[in-house]
Parts: structure tokens; sequence; C-alpha cells
């Protein structure tokens, strides 16, 4: 069983601006679910725990080693999957990974070629493997990004905002493809989805200005409101006048009235009617502390 332990974290930039303040988190093998919006610390945290940047105070221990002390550790048992990266033009899939394989110490020929075969069958790409990665689809080079992450066995995974412009059915496969790696190892989801890390994890934690809001099992937050979540049609122009009578978990525009919904203990009556709580109330109910 692989441990990631992260204690009392804080960064804050030369700007001044407080990047993460006092987080630990404790995660073990399986998928964890990094949720926050965009600029919520996220992506610091994932650069700090990779060692690409160090954190002012706290300490990170993968495996019971201190990764902040020594960085190289966790980066000869890591896997990383950035938002964006970049790739070679006119360079094959098989060449590419055969160049970073080299990059990561995989020196035995054989055994190199045998896993990154393997990878190429696992993300379902050996069809086109002598194909170049800069002509690829979003969604195969997303699966190319994993395979690529995978090389040398890592374990532990973090990819970051990996489902974003991906179609329906490349998100599915994708999805999939993280679930069925997870099971041995940790792979950390950072994204802003709240839908990939109710399908996908079994913990999670929510992160908004650099401030850890809420960490746990992500069908146990929406069981605790499942009672309190309150939907109602109204007028746009009536807008005003709810939010200051109701706590407003989220407005949505259907068929050109506004879906109302509200945190309530009581039935607020006037029309409201009960409806099953989901991840996206827990995400907002949490971000506009409304519990």
């Amino acid at each position: 069983m692989n441990s990631l332990k992260i204690k009392n974290l804080t960064k804050t930039y030369a700007n001044g601006t407080k990047a993460l303040s006092n987080i630990s988190l404790e995660i073990e093998n399986g998928m964890f679910g990094l949720l926050g919006p965009n600029g919520a610390g996220k992506s610091t945290l994932m650069k700090t725990i990779v060692g690409l940047q160090k954190p002012d105070n706290g300490s990170i221990f993968f495996n019971d080693v201190d990764i902040i002390e020594n960085p190289t550790s966790i980066k000869e048992q890591l896997g990383y999957l950035p938002q964006d990266f970049g790739v070679y033009p006119n360079i094959s899939a098989y060449d590419l990974l055969n160049h970073l394989a080299i990059l990561k110490g995989l020196n035995d020929q054989k055994s190199r070629r045998e896993q990154i075969l393997s990878l190429l069958e696992k993300t379902n790409l050996i069809e086109h493997k002598n194909k170049a990665v800069s002509t690829y689809s979003g969604g195969m080079r997303q699966r190319f990004g994993v395979a690529q992450a995978l090389l040398g066995n890592p374990k532990i995974i973090i990819v970051d905002e990996p489902t974003a412009g991906l179609d329906p059915e490349e998100r599915n496969r994708f999805n999939n493809l993280l679930s069925e790696i997870g099971e041995n190892i940790i792979v950390i989801l950072s994204t802003h989805l709240v839908e990939d890390v109710r399908n996908l994890c079994t913990k999670m934690a929510i992160i908004n200005k650099g401030e850890l809001q809420l960490c746990g099992n992500p069908e146990h937050f929406i069981a605790e409101i499942n009672e309190k979540v309150w939907k109602k049609h109204i007028d746009k122009k009536d807008l005003i006048e709810y939010q200051n009578q109701y706590k407003i978990i989220s407005t949505q525009l259907q068929a050109g009235k506004l879906s109302v919904k509200i945190l309530a203990k009581e039935n607020p009556l006037n029309g409201f009617i009960q409806t099953e709580a989901d991840l996206e109330d827990v995400y907002f109910t949490t971000l506009q502390k409304l519990k």
C-alpha cells in the first residue's frame, strides 16, 4: 500500500498571492479527486508534490520518505500528466515513448520495447503507434499522455484537468482507463469537473483560495445534505429576491426559465420541491460556505 502524507503545507508567491495555506492530506492507493475552481491552488499543490517547487513550510512524505528534502525519490516513482504537454512534430508515438523511457532510465532494450507495446495496447493506441502524436485527436493525445505517465511502473500518478475538451465518448474511455490504473497505485485527479470525481473517486478534497475546505468520501458528503436540497423554476427577474431570502446553491437556465436550487433543513414551501442531492450540490455548498 502506497502512502502520501502532506502536513501543514504553505506556499506564498513573490507577488503576495497565498497559493496554499496550511494544507494537510493523507492519500493511499486508489483514485483521489482534488476539486476546486481555477486559481484555487490545485496546480500549486501538484507542482509541490512532484518537486517542481518548494513550499515555504510543511512536509510531504511518500512511503515514509521526506520528498521535500529528497525530491528525486518521488520523481523515480512518479507519472505526471500535466494539463497541456507539448509533443515533438513528426515523431511517432512509439519513438516518442521510447525516447521518454530512456530518459526515465529504462535501459534494457527488450523490456523497454515490451513495456511500450503493452502501454500502447492498454491505451488503445497500438494501431496508431507509427503515427505522429502531433496528428492525434485530443482524446488520443490524452491517452498517449497516460501511456507516457505509466512508463517505468510508477507508484503515484498525478493528472491535471485530464478530460477538459474531450467529447463524452473519449471522456468515458479515458475515465475507465484511469479507474483501472488506480486499483494498485495512487492516482490524484486534479479537476474542476465534479462529475469525473463522483464517477471515479472514493476519496476527495475541495480546495478554494489555497485552503482545504473538505476532505473525505463523496457519497458521505452527498448523504449529509441529501434531504436539504430543494428546487424551483422562477422568473429571472425574481432572482435577487430569492437570493435575499434563501441559501441558493446554484442556478441553471432550462427552456428559458431559471431553475434554482437551495439549501434548507425544513420544507421552504413557496412552490419548492425536494430533489436528490449530488456532488455538484456539495461542491457549490462548500465553496459558498452555506452549511
